[in-house]
């Protein structure tokens, strides 16, 4: 899939880099904080591709402002493989301040580590 094709705001790309690939079939969701009661409301769940991307998580129209979170099931992910690993999930809280904001969240994975970063 062509990641520019996806119009969703929030989109990822998940890297197996102990192994050079990409992290497919890896479960996540994305979920957003209701301030008032303060509790995590989940939007969406998805599974990478092929390419380790995850398209179509959450509309334009369905987007606002506010704090969301992605959450990698990782600890899944390495026992498919056939390993363990020392993180059973990985949750990457962000801020969403504009509308017009395209949020790109690529997560690098070994089973021991992980780094994330504000993509483009």
């Amino acid at each position: 899939m062509d990641p520019s094709k996806d119009n969703s705001p929030i989109t990822t790309h998940v890297l197996n880099t102990a192994d050079g690939v990409p992290a497919t079939r890896m479960a996540l969701s994305l979920h957003r904080l209701n301030t008032h009661m303060m509790i995590w409301n989940l939007l969406a769940v998805g599974t990478t591709d092929e390419e380790g991307r995850c398209a179509g998580l959450i509309s334009g129209e369905n987007l606002s402002l506010g704090m969301y979170k992605l959450r990698f099931e990782t600890g899944q992910y390495w026992e498919n493989l056939g390993q363990t690993c020392f993180y059973p999930y990985v949750e990457c809280v962000f801020s969403i301040t504009s509308l017009e904001q395209h949020v790109h969240l690529p997560l690098l994975l070994s089973r021991f580590s992980y780094s994330t970063y504000k993509g483009s």
